[in-house]
């Protein structure tokens, strides 16, 4: 066990993890050079094309040090963005040690700082690296300053590096050695291992990825998974290399992987832990606490007959992504369908493409919302979570949402214009503070549900880029919030319907109306696009009808002729539109997403 040494790469999106760890593989020889490739530890096409890691990567690699000792390092490469923060909980939860980067260009930002207290809670070693030093905008002495002034280091201590020349990587790897502790644990106690992550093989079933906490896990044996209470017996247990490497048997402080046969996503829980049938651990390992989302939609099949299918489409999703939540909820315009928990927008955006793509599942998303508290006068606590449960306003006594505490790391000069967006978004500054002479914090109390459309896009636009953002939920406050219906023809369209700010559905409607009139194909009758609220209508727009000239075939002859042509027409058209229905287009759902 001393010459194990278990640790995670974090850092602010784009400040180079998966580079750094593609240049940590090469210098152990853990990957060929005929088989390296950019971001080698990013398997989904998705990160690739985007350039983010959406996934933490588990890999093991050997190491022969200067000393001559032979080391076993066991790797995390962590996702940066703030949506995938769950992740890296369960990363950290799994190591003894972190390598904390920090952009030489960019400095210090706000999913460092939020990266780094995770870390810490974990009483993780951190080992500060300051990366991408070879480019000519690298602003080495003033980074490794607030470097100091946020860990406390000695300026010695901070390693200088650069994931694409490989400069650096030795005095990484002697850090990683010196530095992080060896995993304590008992090989010979009960055996004890943290679930931190599980994929689906549609082969082999579901692989469950662990860290050995205490005794030791050998091929053939019978384990029980503390959670479920499920009793499987150990098929194949091995180490995590490129390719899965089989083992006879696996001892506490190292990371590794269980195959036993299980087929159904429901038996396994990221979290949970594994021991023996014949001698189990007292107690189950503390890990991480459970996923709370901050964002949910309805994710309905195109085609209902698709439901069962998307249902375990969505089931093994889960098992990869352990922070999506999901449970069976039926709307009027769309069928049956899910009511999906996401951590954010971005978070949302992932999981519909994953499914479109890993599992050829085509789908509508509704409009996002948050969680709501509704008090009734008869003094109950309601959970409201979609438009439709919100009752009837002359029964509620008053509303709470949820606020968040937000942090935004940015350059002086765009002060003025981040406060402008979040005062606008009924922000309340809480602090301003200068971290260095162009580097400030700015906090806010915010509405979540202000932030869940376009906030963090409109942030980067405005900042040109240069704005981090980090948030945590603080708590519930009162709010006048309605519900805004859209209805054609005067029927509700209920998969359009948002909870929203009463000072702000006006203008939401006014919006969603425009979109819609650009969207929706015309009929031959008239439609009128609505938004109310409750009986009052805020907002209109109509689309006209597609008009045949039915006087084409009078030629001379009396006006009276024509008329009353005309005149059968309107009569036509106004049955018509008691009768017409009106299909909205899958596009119509998906673009009134994006509004601007």
């Amino acid at each position: 066990m001393k010459n194990i040494r278990n640790f995670c790469v974090i850092a602010h999106i784009d400040h180079g993890k998966s580079t750094l760890s593609d240049r940590l593989l090469e210098y152990t020889k853990t990957i060929s050079e005929r088989d390296m490739k950019d971001q080698a530890l990013d398997d989904m096409d998705l990160e690739r094309e985007r350039g983010i890691t959406i996934k933490s990567h588990a890999i093991q690699m050997n190491y022969l040090h200067s000393d001559g000792q032979a080391y076993v390092f066991n790797m995390i490469d962590t996702p940066g963005h703030v949506d995938f923060s769950y992740e890296v909980s369960r990363s950290i939860a799994a190591c003894e040690g972190a390598l904390l980067l920090v952009d030489a260009t960019q400095g210090i930002q706000a999913q460092t700082i939020s990266n780094l207290y995770l870390a810490i809670d974990h009483n993780l070693t951190i080992i500060p690296i300051l990366n991408k030093i070879d480019m000519e905008s690298a602003m080495i002495d003033e980074v490794a300053e607030q470097i100091i002034d946020l860990i406390g280091c000695d300026k010695e201590d901070i390693i200088l590096a650069s994931g694409k020349t490989g400069q650096g990587v030795p005095d990484i790897m002697n850090a990683i050695v010196e530095r992080i502790p060896e995993p304590a644990g008992d090989p010979d106690g009960p055996l004890q291992a943290l679930i931190f992550d599980s994929v689906f093989n549609s082969f082999r079933g579901v692989i469950a990825y662990y860290r050995i906490m205490n005794g030791t896990l050998k091929k053939g044996d019978k384990v029980r998974f503390f959670y479920t209470g499920k009793v499987y017996e150990a098929d194949e247990v091995g180490v995590l290399k490129m390719q899965l490497q089989a083992q006879s048997e696996l001892s506490a402080g190292n990371v590794g992987y269980i195959i036993t046969g299980i087929k159904v996503s429901k038996e396994i829980k990221v979290g949970d832990t594994i021991t023996h049938v014949e001698t189990p651990c007292k107690e189950a390992v503390k890990g991480f606490e459970d996923v709370k989302p901050m964002v949910f939609a309805g994710i309905f099949p195109l085609d209902n007959d698709d439901y069962e299918d998307l249902r375990d489409s969505l089931e093994k999703l889960q098992l990869n992504d352990a922070s999506l939540v999901f449970e069976p909820e039926t709307s009027a315009a769309l069928g049956f369908g899910f009511r999906c928990g996401f951590l954010g927008m971005l978070h949302l955006d992932i999981v519909q493409e994953r499914l479109m793509r890993e599992f050829d599942q085509d789908v509508i998303t509704t409009v996002p919302n948050v969680t709501y508290f509704v008090y009734t006068k008869k003094g109950e606590k309601l959970v409201v979570r979609t438009p439709a449960e919100l009752p009837d306003p002359t029964v509620v006594d008053y509303i709470e949402e949820p606020y968040i505490n937000a942090q935004v790391i940015t350059k002086p000069e765009y002060i003025g214009a981040i406060m402008t967006l979040c005062l606008d978004k009924r922000g309340i500054l809480i602090k301003q503070f200068y971290l260095t002479q162009d580097r400030v914090e700015l906090v806010f109390d915010l509405p979540l549900a202000e932030i869940v459309f376009d906030f963090y896009d409109r942030l980067k636009s405005i900042s040109r880029g240069y704005a981090s953002f980090d948030y945590h939920m603080k708590d519930y406050r009162e709010t006048d919030v309605v519900r805004l219906d859209i209805r054609l023809n005067s029927e509700p369209v209920d998969a359009m319907s948002a909870l929203v700010h009463r000072e702000k559905a006006e203008a939401f409607g006014r919006q969603i109306c425009k979109k819609l009139k650009e969207l929706l194909p015309r009929q031959q009758f008239v439609i009128a696009i609505q938004a109310s609220i409750g009986g009052k209508i805020v907002a209109r727009e109509t689309l006209s009808a597609m008009r045949k000239d039915v006087t084409a075939k009078c030629y001379g002859g009396d006006i009276t002729r024509k008329r009353k042509l005309l005149e059968k027409q309107k009569e036509g058209k106004k049955r018509m539109r008691q009768f017409g229905k009106v299909e909205v287009p899958q596009r119509a759902f998906l673009e009134v997403l994006k509004l601007d």
